[in-house]
């Protein structure tokens, strides 16, 4: 049975202390397992091997030793129970969000003075029909035939989880940040903090909302940004802030506002290698449709040529500036149409000027050029949360359909993944890197097994014993502070099979 994986979530999730915070938050009533035992078992499946409410109930639960650990034993663990236990957690949400925050300044000193907020989409397999938040928008996923949820996720710099919320799949992310600011604030004070957002999310009503709270901020710009600063980008005055990426600051229109420019060598390369992609399949794209007008045998219509067009420059955005494209007729082809381009060398000179290059807005004025150009490159601890809870806690898909058993399951994932960080942040401040997954895959190692004993009477005497760690495990073991038990639960009488 699998032992070592589940041993350290179960520790991870004591430590912060949501055994007991569940435990006395869930009201009881007459139920054989108490609801905050259901919510431990649905986040250290999340956590050790995400999977459905069902293949937890039916494989994943009873391979596992959490009966002697937590002391519920497998037949009580069916996918009813953890459905209900879903519907019974969600109501807490907000509570758990302050008592985490509470547990992280205990265990990491955490500090709330600098909030990296991002937003992304998760998609559901299935129609959703009776999920009003269950919409077809912008999928982060690649996934536009399916209808998704919007999630907005607030982290420290640290990357611990802070606080989130579901909007409906066609929310447009500049319309998330009110609401997430208002709830934060709601929960943990209006104190002196730095909001860091991207682009999508900085537009103008937005910081304007920011600024009348007295709230300072730091976020990312549109690319059309940087026409503003064209002369800027031509001169010198650029700072090296590390070794490929430098800075200037600019003044805004007004005493308000400060601008950053931003520039890295390796973002250069990676854009300029995008827009010769894009460049270069819609030149092939245009030498195809007018071979095909060169050789067709009748008629065609005008507006037939402009949609291809259409659709072709819309699927390579990126490049679509690139070029100046006209139709014509022609009366020497049986198609009677032609179509001509050249490249657009205004386009080109601004996408030489501007491959990687990127603008800042703050009303921080204050602040050097380089500890605003950190504070936003921070952000990616948000992008690195949602990472880890598609690939590593695997999110996505939703298989649920109704609105508050996604907005619980959602709420699992937030659970493991405050889990995971909090052991990526042990292994970081012991030594052992930032990779749980590598950790977990080698404690999995580590197993439980019966060892019977018989007796002179018809009954045998069951006990569960840990497998002794080898070496390296130790090692991980002891860097982390977590001493493994050599038996679960008490010895247990056992018929002897006839």
């Amino acid at each position: 049975m699998s032992f070592g994986d589940v041993f350290i979530g179960w520790r991870l999730w004591q430590a912060l202390g949501l055994d007991e915070f569940l435990d006395a938050r869930i009201e009881r009533g007459r139920e054989d397992v108490s609801w905050s035992l259901v919510a431990a078992i649905l986040a250290l499946a999340r956590f050790c091997e995400p999977s459905s409410e069902m293949h937890i109930a039916d494989t994943w639960y009873r391979g596992t030793a959490l009966d002697d650990l937590i002391g519920v034993d497998a037949e009580l663990v069916n996918k009813d129970r953890l459905y209900r236990g879903l519907d019974a957690l969600l109501p807490h949400k907000e509570a758990i969000e302050t008592h985490l925050r509470e547990r992280f300044v205990t265990m990491f000193d955490a500090e709330y003075d600098l909030i990296l907020y991002d937003v992304t989409s998760t998609y559901f397999e299935g129609a959703a029909a009776g999920n009003p938040q269950a919409q077809r928008g912008h999928s982060r996923d690649n996934r536009p035939d399916c209808k998704q949820v919007c999630i907005a996720l607030c982290v420290t710099r640290e990357g611990l989880p802070i606080a989130y919320d579901v909007f409906p799949g066609n929310r447009n992310d500049v319309k998330t940040l009110e609401d997430i600011v208002n709830g934060v604030e709601k929960r943990h004070g209006r104190a002196n903090r730095v909001w860091v957002v991207d682009r999508g999310i900085s537009s103008e009503k937005n910081l304007a909302f920011l600024r009348a709270r007295g709230s300072k901020y730091v976020v990312g710009t549109p690319k059309s940004g940087l026409r503003r600063f064209e002369a800027a980008l031509l001169e010198s005055g650029w700072s090296e802030v590390q070794p490929g990426v430098e800075v200037k600051k600019c003044a805004g229109e007004g005493d308000d506002e400060t601008f950053v420019l931003c520039r890295s060598g390796n973002r250069r390369e990676k854009e300029k290698a995008i827009h010769a992609r894009f460049t270069e399949r819609i030149e092939k794209g245009l030498l195809k449709l007018e071979s095909r007008l060169e050789k067709a045998k009748r008629a065609v219509e005008r507006v037939g040529v402009e949609r291809q067009i259409g659709r072709l420059l819309q699927r390579n955005q990126r490049g679509a500036g690139a070029f100046n494209i006209v139709v014509e007729d022609d009366r020497g082809r049986a198609g009677g149409l032609r179509v001509k381009w050249v490249r657009d060398e205004k386009w080109a000179a601004w996408a030489a000027l501007t491959e990687g290059s990127y603008l800042l807005r703050t009303n921080m004025n204050d602040w050097a050029p380089e500890d605003l150009w950190k504070t936003y490159i921070q952000l990616t601890q948000a992008e690195s949360a949602f990472r880890t809870q598609k690939s590593e806690l695997e999110i996505r898909p939703i298989w649920h359909h109704g609105e508050k058993r996604v907005q619980a399951h959602i709420l699992i994932s937030f659970l493991a993944y405050a889990m995971w960080k909090t052991l990526e942040m042990r292994m970081s401040r012991t030594g052992l890197g930032n990779g749980p997954r590598t950790l977990l895959n080698e404690v999995a190692k580590i197993k439980v097994s019966d060892v019977i004993l018989p007796t002179t009477t018809d009954r045998s005497l069951r006990i569960r014993c840990v497998t002794d760690a080898d070496a390296a495990q130790r090692a991980l073991l002891d860097r982390l502070g977590i001493e493994m038990p050599k038996r679960l639960g008490v010895p247990r009488w056992t018929r002897a099979k006839m």
